[in-house]
């Protein structure tokens, strides 16, 4: 059972009433000396609290995202090594189809020899007969650290909230892609290091895997991404990093733009990786960058928001930023900011179109 579904909260629920109940129905009939009917009647008493407690802690997990899934709270990283990382091939990647709509599927990158998780999901109206040859813009999710790709669709309100601004007409439909940014557990800012190329595996390996698959417009300009935490970080690099694949990114809440020193402690590799040292190099780039975070999230203080802008001048790269009064660091925040992102995102990466 999913750490964050609905049924897990319900069943804790059920099991707090439960206990709750025997409680009162057996709290004069424990047999027994007096001592040992008091210590059963305070076990009674703490078995009542921590369910009550586990029933505020899934709520409160649920609400603000705080953990993905059971190997987020229990820290379970399988930290694997990437030359011994399996997986299908793309050419013999198989997609399964899931119960919300999505389609999934493992898979091992060519280019990056990493593995990982797959989601794809494909906006209504794809398959019918009358779309078979419109191509469609890409809309890649990057997921925060740490965190699974599930998160999006268990958290985030995707693709619900997506398919809520296309009905406003304020966003066009994407194909969304949803992969892993930390194969085997390992963050490294969805950056290429010595040990793993993930810069690679996302940027490569996973657009390879998904226009092989499915009918999308090629990149850049039919290709955008927008990130939350560790994703959106990832969101504001790898358009400048990669201007070929990726037209625009939305960085929501980004993590600090500088680069985090435990995260890639080589100061050399850090610059080559920090969103702040690419747009300070960047000469001519096609790209847009949104960055959006609230006045209240130390995590993603707005100073450096308006210090990435001044960084970006002269460089052409286009920056636009939003600072929403408040909220944390969490999906009700993102959320809120999703409008104004995805409307962004529509002015920047190309809508569905016929091939000519």
């Amino acid at each position: 059972m999913e750490l964050t579904s609905t049924a897990f909260l319900v069943t804790l629920v059920a099991v707090t009433v439960l206990a709750v109940l025997l409680a009162l129905l057996l709290w004069n009939r424990v047999p027994g000396p007096g001592a040992v009917r008091w210590a059963v009647r305070v076990l009674m008493i703490g078995l009542c609290q921590l369910t009550a407690i586990c029933v505020v802690a899934a709520w409160i997990n649920g609400s603000y995202g705080l953990y993905a899934s059971w190997d987020d709270l229990l820290g379970r990283g399988t930290g694997e090594d990437a030359s011994a990382m399996t997986g299908a091939p793309v050419g013999r990647a198989r997609f399964t189809q899931g119960s919300d709509g999505t389609l999934a599927t493992y898979f091992r990158g060519s280019h990056s020899k990493l593995a990982g998780q797959v989601i794809v999901w494909t906006p209504p109206g794809y398959d019918d007969p009358g779309a078979a040859r419109t191509r469609y813009p890409v809309l890649m999710l990057l997921h925060g650290y740490p965190g699974t790709p599930r998160s999006w669709l268990d958290l985030g309100s995707m693709p619900g909230a997506l398919e809520q601004q296309v009905r406003f007409g304020t966003a066009h439909p994407f194909v969304l892609v949803i992969p892993e940014i930390s194969p085997g557990g390992v963050n490294t800012d969805c950056s290429d290091t010595p040990q793993r190329k993930v810069a690679t595996w996302l940027a490569r390996d996973v657009p390879d895997l998904v226009a092989k698959n499915f009918r999308t417009l090629p990149g850049p300009k039919g290709w955008g991404l927008m990130g939350i935490s560790t994703g959106a970080f990832c969101a504001a690099k790898l358009p400048l990093q990669y201007p070929k694949v990726f037209r625009a990114g939305a960085a929501l809440d980004p993590d600090p733009l500088t680069g985090d020193p435990q995260v890639l402690p080589d100061a050399g590799l850090r610059a080559l990786n920090s969103p702040m040292s690419l747009v300070r190099r960047a000469k001519r780039a096609d790209v847009g960058l949104f960055l959006a975070t609230s006045a209240q999230d130390k995590d993603s203080p707005p100073g450096q928001l308006t210090a990435f802008a001044e960084a970006a001048r002269g460089t052409g790269v286009r920056v636009k930023t939003l600072v929403r009064p408040s909220g944390g660091h969490n999906f009700q925040t993102w959320a809120a900011m999703y409008p104004e992102a995805l409307s962004w995102l529509s002015t920047e990466v190309s809508p569905p179109a016929n091939p000519s």
